[in-house]
């Protein structure tokens, strides 16, 4: 495992919220993380949807993870903000949330993330969510 890798990874699994989520690190590339999202009913709202803020929790750490994949060994990352467009129910069996580094300076980082939804086994997905943030480089 590489440094990045496991940095992120370490970050990661010191986070209540996404073990609470049941979420799971998957990808770790340069600019680049993946986070997996089981459906559970614990998670859902009242019309059975994986309720919206389960979706942009994934999704905001999916980006901030992908920024600090960019960000100097000292510093941590923190969400300034972020905007988010829900364009379909989150309705699937698991769900991906992808984040990307589209720019990457001294103390910001933009990033885009979207949520796919996966109905089975196969590699057919919707996207429910999409979602842009700005991260912050924090000194520790």
């Amino acid at each position: 495992m590489s440094d990045m890798h496991q940095r992120i990874s370490d970050s990661f699994n010191s986070q209540g919220l996404m073990a609470t989520l049941g979420a799971r690190l998957a990808l770790v590339a340069d600019g680049e993380v993946h986070i997996e999202l089981p459906y559970a009913r614990g998670l859902s709202q009242q019309n059975g949807f994986v309720h919206a803020g389960a979706v942009t929790s994934v999704v905001d750490s999916a980006c901030g993870y992908a920024a600090l994949t960019k960000a100097p060994a000292e510093f941590d990352v923190v969400t300034a903000e972020f905007k988010i467009n829900f364009m379909r129910p989150a309705l699937g069996e698991r769900f991906l949330a992808v984040g990307r580094v589209q720019s990457s300076g001294k103390l910001l980082s933009v990033c885009t993330g979207e949520v796919r939804a996966f109905s089975g086994s196969g590699a057919d997905y919707k996207v429910v969510a999409m979602m842009q943030a700005t991260i912050v480089n924090v000194r520790r």
